[in-house]
């Protein structure tokens, strides 16, 4: 047999390691006294449970909520479908979601892509860069007849993340301790999620507030932003949402 070119004994590889029997591989690869397809096996074994537990890492509550096995066997058919495009495992796992909303076995799991959207979108938050939000102070210091066009979007880092499900408590349950049992029919959340120190974490946001954020996610103004989140929500008190917001540290500053 012919030896394979690099670009094939690169793919022949990655198909191996992907789950692929590729006997062009064995049929070069070196062994001693242990033959080279069971060589190519460990190795395999190694990559698999190297990203399943890097995906453990960064997916720790959805992990937590169904258990290792479950957890290994739903990361195995994710990584053979998506592998790693780059060397980075901390940024691995960007369609792990949507995966599991496609997964058979996780149909009876209507929470769990949910879950890994919160989980995904703190560590992203975890390594947004560090530059400072929007301040109280800054935004009193701009003229009140410009306050309506200023654009001020999220910083990097902050998400929304919203579910029909309480997965803040399913976060909690799995993390905090503060929460014993988590009730699914106890209706869903909306998530502001955003970086901190070293550290990134989430608050619940009333439906006002979240719709003030996603206009101003959008690109819209703030005037227009706030008449948004006065639709959906009335009675909201414009000046108490911004506020929290603000203190939050989750909106850019544009004068920065």
């Amino acid at each position: 047999m012919s030896a394979l070119s690099l670009a094939d004994l690169q793919q022949a590889f990655r198909a191996h390691l992907l789950g692929e029997e590729q006997a062009a591989l064995v049929a070069v690869a070196v062994g001693d006294r242990i033959p080279a397809s069971a060589r190519l096996r460990v190795y395999r074994h190694h990559v698999f449970t190297s990203l399943t537990a890097a995906l453990g890492v960064t997916f720790s509550t959805v992990r937590g909520a169904v258990g290792d096995d479950f957890f290994a066997g739903m990361a195995r058919a994710f990584i053979a479908q998506s592998p790693p495009a780059g060397p980075v495992l901390s940024e691995y796992g960007a369609g792990f979601a949507a995966f599991i909303e496609r997964w058979p076995p996780a149909e009876t799991l209507p929470y769990l892509a949910d879950v890994a959207r919160l989980d995904w979108a703190l560590n992203l938050a975890y390594a947004a860069p560090d530059m400072p939000g929007l301040t109280a102070e800054r935004l009193a210091a701009v003229p009140s007849e410009q306050l309506g066009m200023l654009k001020l979007g999220p910083r990097p880092g902050v998400a929304l993340i919203r579910s029909a499900y309480p997965i803040d408590r399913i976060w909690a349950l799995n993390h905090s301790g503060d929460v014993d049992t988590v009730a699914l029919d106890a209706g869903g959340v909306c998530l502001l999620v955003f970086p901190r120190t070293d550290d990134a974490a989430f608050a619940s946001l009333d439906p006002g507030a979240a719709a003030l954020v996603a206009a101003l996610e959008a690109g819209d103004t703030l005037g227009a932003a706030v008449e948004q989140a006065m639709a959906a929500e009335p009675d909201l008190d414009v000046g108490a949402a911004l506020g929290r917001l603000l203190a939050l540290g989750a909106l850019t500053d544009p004068g920065a």
